[in-house]
């Protein structure tokens, strides 16, 4: 099954449900190494987000306006980073396109990444979203199917997430820390967990 925007539209539901249930488990996790208000950060930036794709009619579009409005929902580099990604995936999907296969998915989702990178220079070991949205990214390739790209890219995302315990921050706030930092896991990294998995729950259903 390919992704299309009913589905599109379940999965920025279910994901945005699920953030804004753990709002106050992703502050806490925040609160060890920064300033405490990733959970709010991030459920802002997808309540606004899942309210432009409710009323999108196309994944191109839904994208882009899910970005837009993550953005404008100022609350720091949470917005500008998820805003720019979902802006990026929207440029990777060609006009016109009802429906996205495993290998359309994976070059938009690439195209997210992309533009992504082009607000941060973290990378993998840095203990930040990108140690979840990276992995997730790569899993993606060479899957056929948007469910087999959904669900390989939410395993990834997972075991990124869970890295991040091991690392010391190098980014932010908790980069002063230095070797305190090390212990708890990444906030952002395990907020872009929980999205994966549940886009790929609700594209299933």
């Amino acid at each position: 099954m390919n992704l299309n925007i009913d589905k599109l539209k379940k999965m920025f539901a279910a994901a945005t449900a699920a953030i804004s249930a753990r709002e106050t488990e992703l502050s806490a996790l925040d609160a060890v190494c920064g300033d405490g208000d990733h959970g709010a950060a991030v459920r802002g930036a997808m309540c606004a987000a899942n309210e432009a794709v409710s009323i999108a009619s196309n994944l191109k579009d839904a994208f882009f306006d899910a970005g837009f409005a993550a953005m404008s929902h100022s609350n720091g580099s949470t917005s500008t980073l998820f805003g720019s990604l979902f802006m990026g995936i929207s440029d990777g999907i060609p006009a016109g396109a009802q429906e996205l296969g495993g290998n359309e998915l994976a070059a938009a989702f690439q195209s997210g990444l992309d533009s992504v990178r082009s607000n941060t220079k973290a990378d993998v070991g840095d203990k930040t979203l990108m140690d979840a949205l990276i992995p997730a990214v790569k899993a993606m390739g060479g899957c056929d199917s948007a469910g087999e790209a959904l669900s390989a890219a939410a395993s990834a995302a997972e075991r990124g997430a869970e890295s991040t315990a091991n690392l010391m921050a190098k980014f932010g706030r908790a980069k002063n820390l230095g070797e305190k930092s090390i212990g708890g896991l990444d906030a952002g990294a395990v907020s872009v967990s929980i999205i994966f998995r549940e886009f790929e729950k609700a594209f299933k259903e």
